[in-house]
């Protein structure tokens, strides 16, 4: 059988083909939504992304996962987020993590609809869920937030040049470092390319990536293959693959790069080849 063509294996975001779907986990409102990459995407145990919206007044329950983990991420306006029973109001964009064998959920409080995105890597290719009945509205907030959360800001990234082999200055971040996941998961990267600069080629040993372009536009080569990218993109790289990122529009390319190793023990050996830094708060 033919290989499918790297532009085929892109998922793109479609708000027109996103279901519609109330009382998502026993939450409030509505919300639209639709996977923009699935668990055939990879090779490693990253089951979905999800892009949407949740409507004003709406939101998910809160829910567990015992044997998988995902991340609720809102690119613009405000949304309360739980982890645990504890609930805190955060500013776009921004994601907090759902550890295995914990339980999360989100609401939308405010008149506006907000831009959502869900990740969920799990140890197997199952996804599991078990609902609380609790549409988490209403609920008692803290100021700061219980749980780890992972701001997608801009002032918070450092310039790299060269990076990967790449050519210019891009600015970089390590939003999410492996010792936050308990599954395969083993990181989520910021990365700002601006016009003209490129990332690459490299490829990591034992991992695989799913890059959500979060604006811009521009190229990615998958193992000498290349495709146009723009907002609203989520690429596939598999194990092995070697992939180059490039900016080629007037905006730069602004990329959420999500990790996923083979297993555990690749992961280890990820961890203790790479130089991250330590948990020190705000993520």
């Amino acid at each position: 059988m033919a290989a499918v063509p790297l532009a085929e294996r892109i998922g793109h975001s479609d708000p027109a083909r996103f279901h519609h779907i109330e009382k998502v986990h026993d939450g409030a409102g509505s919300m639209a939504f639709g996977p923009i990459l699935g668990a055939d995407a990879l090779g490693t145990n990253l089951l979905f992304i999800h892009r949407g919206v949740i409507a004003p007044h709406s939101g998910i329950g809160q829910h567990f996962h015992n044997a998988c983990e995902e991340m609720f991420v809102i690119l613009d306006g405000e949304a309360e987020f739980t982890v645990d029973g504890r609930t805190s109001l955060l500013k776009g964009p921004v994601g907090a993590p759902d550890r295995m064998g914990h339980a999360h959920g989100i609401y939308n409080p405010t008149d506006k609809p907000v831009q959502w995105l869900n990740i969920n890597v799990s140890t197997t290719k199952s996804y599991d869920a078990f609902n609380l009945g609790d549409p988490r509205q209403g609920v008692p907030l803290d100021a700061i937030p219980q749980f780890i959360t992972m701001h997608l800001d801009r002032s918070l990234l450092k310039p790299v040049a060269n990076m990967e082999g790449g050519t210019g200055t891009v600015q970089y971040r390590r939003a999410l470092d492996p010792t936050v996941f308990s599954t395969p998961w083993s990181y989520v990267d910021h990365l700002l390319i601006p016009p003209g600069a490129s990332v690459g080629p490299a490829a990591k040993a034992g991992m695989s990536e799913a890059i959500y372009v979060m604006g811009g536009s521009g190229t990615v080569t998958v193992d000498g293959e290349t495709a146009p990218i723009r907002g609203g993109d989520a690429i596939p790289v598999d194990i092995g693959q070697s992939r180059t990122l490039k900016a080629t529009g007037a905006e730069p390319l602004e990329l959420m790069v999500i990790g996923v190793a083979r297993d555990m023990a690749a992961k280890t050996a990820f961890m203790a080849a790479t130089r991250f830094p330590r948990a020190g708060g705000r993520q």
